[in-house]
């Protein structure tokens, strides 16, 4: 294969904007969900009204941002736009498996907001079980619709907050630098100290060492 059709193969895929402003009916709800591929720790989700009268510059996908960024997006979001956050427990999410108990977790956060109509801007490929709004689905929606990006944001700074404070009550496992995540780091210290009661027991990394 030549060189020239081997870099074509790794060019990065490209994903437009998305016309949001035009679903109805109005409001246009924002969800993402933050927290799925975590050892510990529930799954969040944020559903969230951009404002008419104030913009936001620099919505994007909470991943692609600094954590100091983020912490000034969420305050703006919260002070400016309709937010709710919400949560499917450790125990849903070994119940019920992480997919479901992230859907449950949107669906939660969207019917906080007590909304008589709205159209739903779901990040992903999988439509909310339950709700009775119209959805959209879009993948990559956190980069290419800002209602989604702008959830995105208020969850990860959410959940993060909470596992700093997880980490100050159960130290010894690092929560408050990897969030969760299943760094070696975190998986070290699984293995050394066992699980804690915060740790999804359904999952890799953390099942070879539950006590039976």
């Amino acid at each position: 294969m030549g060189t020239a059709a081997m870099k074509s193969k790794k060019k990065k895929l490209t994903f437009d904007p998305y016309p949001w402003r035009n679903l109805k009916p109005y409001p246009v709800v924002g969800v993402d969900e933050v927290g799925r591929g975590c050892l510990a720790g529930s799954v969040y989700a944020a559903a969230v009204i951009l404002s008419d009268e104030f913009v936001i510059e620099g919505l994007t996908d909470s991943k692609k941002l600094t954590a100091k960024r983020r912490e000034e997006l969420s305050e703006l979001i919260h002070q400016h736009c309709r937010v709710s956050i919400a949560f499917a427990t450790v125990e849903e999410i070994d119940r019920f498996n992480i997919l479901r108990a992230s859907l449950l977790a949107m669906k939660r956060a969207v019917e906080a907001l007590n909304l008589d109509q709205a159209h739903i801007l779901v990040d992903g490929n999988q439509r909310i079980p339950g709700l009775t709004f119209e959805q959209t689905t879009l993948v990559k929606g956190d980069l290419r619709a800002e209602p989604v990006a702008a959830a995105s944001i208020v969850a990860k700074v959410f959940r993060d907050n909470e596992m700093v404070e997880l980490g100050q009550e159960f130290p010894g496992y690092g929560l408050e630098d990897h969030k969760g995540y299943a760094t070696k780091v975190h998986k070290d210290a699984i293995e050394k100290l066992g699980p804690a009661p915060f740790h999804r027991t359904s999952f890799a990394g953390v099942r070879e060492f539950v006590r039976r």
